[in-house]
């Protein structure tokens, strides 16, 4: 690192949209005068890039400013920039509260964010704005839209991130070349709502079209894996291109939010249980051994026990393969906050609780099941005697891991017997 360059530390909070932001900003900032350092004691500027969705991501935003600006207060470096959906909503009262920062930024300020740090303009297609890849060399986020039409009761993202606005194909396509020629195996389709890609395009597009062109890429990824799809928008063009591909992987993280058809209805998602079954048919129809990820609300507004139970039947029926689960938190500013919440803190929790030990359950059920299989895994971490990776039918960081008790190339996908598993593991042996 040269002593005379200046030293900048970024910390990237929140989901994989926000990672790609931070990519974003340091592509920008990469060929400038300023190192990027892993200690931001030891830097001259810090940004902090905060999530602002959730009441536990709020915290953790605000507490990392404070932390930061405490630096800036002892004169420990020079310059504190916030950006990101925190900073875009709450911009006046986060100005007013914490004075020590110089600066706070939106979700889509790159080159204003560049130009403040570094005194240079930057224009619209600055090549010095592609990106610096944060994740492991061998996988990268490709987000395809940025913003949200839907409207969910529950969600303040529009608020935040505004309408959707999707980049064109040729856009994305050359960006993934460009990932694919530095090295990456395994692309992740990203947006607030994958499935409506390309509808607010001036000429229409659709998420099978860019699959269908990414499966075209000479020597492109290896591994492609969807994210974030809306069941009500995930059509039979979207699955059937899926299924027609090789490169696709068996996997999709479709979050359903309940199974209730009051919760639904009033979390304005679009579709009704039975809708939402009919969708999962088609998947599994379509692609008979594809992992489905989900996401639950529990303590939504007027969450009665029949609600309640109606999810947990729901739950236990369909089996998903990887499913998480979110206590409601009101939103300021959502349709949902005009809601009154009826169901106490506790209670919210013991209903977290039951559908968590549902699927551990079915977790030991699925894992089990696949002892003895053979499996393609792409490798992650690489120790002295050990590596670990992922199959097709998990996505790094959220879902389940394989260990090998060899040491292999990280990013090589190589086959592996399933030998032994445990809740969150699968442990397996190389097949030379």
């Amino acid at each position: 690192m040269n002593k005379d360059r200046k030293k900048l530390h970024l910390i990237s909070l929140g989901c994989a949209k926000n990672l790609v932001d931070s990519e974003i900003l340091l592509g920008g900032l990469k060929n400038t005068q300023y190192d990027v350092t892993e200690e931001p004691d030891n830097a001259d500027t810090v940004i902090v890039n905060t999530c602002g969705f959730l009441d536990l991501a709020r915290e953790e935003s605000v507490d990392t400013i404070l932390q930061a600006a405490e630096l800036r207060k002892t004169g420990s470096i020079e310059q504190l920039v916030v950006m990101g959906c925190l900073s875009e909503r709450y911009h006046d009262d986060l100005k007013k509260e914490i004075p020590e920062v110089d600066r706070f930024f939106g979700t889509n300020d790159h080159k204003q964010i560049a130009s403040f740090i570094t005194g240079k303009d930057y224009g619209k297609d600055d090549p010095l704005f592609f990106r610096s890849i944060l994740t492991p060399s061998h996988y990268a986020y490709l987000k395809i839209a940025e913003g949200c039409d839907n409207g969910c009761s529950f969600c303040s993202i529009p608020l935040m991130r505004g309408l959707q606005k999707s980049r064109t194909i040729p856009e994305l396509i050359s960006e993934t070349n460009r990932l694919v020629d530095n090295g990456i195996k395994e692309l992740m389709i990203i947006a607030q709502d994958t499935t409506s890609y390309g509808w607010d395009l001036n000429k229409k597009v659709y998420l099978s079209d860019l699959l269908s062109q990414l499966d075209q890429i000479d020597n492109g990824p290896e591994w492609i894996r969807i994210h974030y799809a809306h069941p009500a928008h995930l059509n039979q063009r979207i699955i059937d291109a899926m299924a027609k591909s090789d490169r696709v992987c068996d996997y999709i993280d479709m979050p359903v939010q309940h199974a209730s058809d009051n919760l639904l209805k009033s979390m304005r998602r679009g579709l009704d249980q039975k809708g939402i079954r009919k969708k999962i048919d088609s998947l599994r129809n379509a692609i008979p051994n594809i992992s489905i990820r989900t996401t639950i609300i529990v303590g939504y507004p007027g969450e009665e026990e029949e609600d309640f139970k109606e999810l947990t039947d729901f739950i236990s029926d369909i089996k998903f393969d990887h499913l998480g689960v979110f206590t409601y938190s009101e939103e300021e500013g959502t349709i949902a906050a005009d809601l009154t919440d009826n169901v106490p803190r506790e209670l919210k929790d013991e209903r977290k609780a039951i559908i968590m030990d549902i699927q551990n359950d079915l977790d030991h059920e699925r894992n089990s099941s696949m002892v003895g299989e053979t499996h393609k895994v792409i490798i992650d971490e690489v120790g002295k005697d050990i590596s670990i990776g992922r199959t097709q039918y998990d996505a790094p960081e959220i879902d389940k891991i394989v260990r090998i008790n060899e040491k292999l190339e990280k990013g090589t996908i190589c086959k592996v017997k399933i030998d032994d598993f445990n809740e969150y593991e699968l442990f397996g042996s190389l097949i030379k």
